[in-house]
């Protein structure tokens, strides 16, 4: 019967290990909360006006750089 209760508390072990484990925190939220500007040709998501203005030069050279008026907060 020694076996039965070594059983036991490794399964209980177990249980408390997966239990932290499964308390994981996700940052999708807070990603995409940060990807406040989008870009009005491709919608990809930028943190701020400079990147845009990076990313339009960039991807879509021939399309005209959108004020930052336009992405009020």
């Amino acid at each position: 019967m020694a076996r039965g209760a070594q059983k036991e508390q490794a399964r209980q072990k177990a249980q408390k290990e997966a239990a932290k484990r499964a308390g994981g925190v996700s940052q999708l939220g807070a990603r995409a909360a940060g990807l406040q500007i989008k870009c009005p040709k491709c919608f990809s998501g930028m943190a701020n006006y400079k990147l845009l203005v990076q990313h339009m030069e960039a991807k879509h050279p021939k399309d005209p750089i959108p004020d930052e008026s336009t992405f009020a907060k």
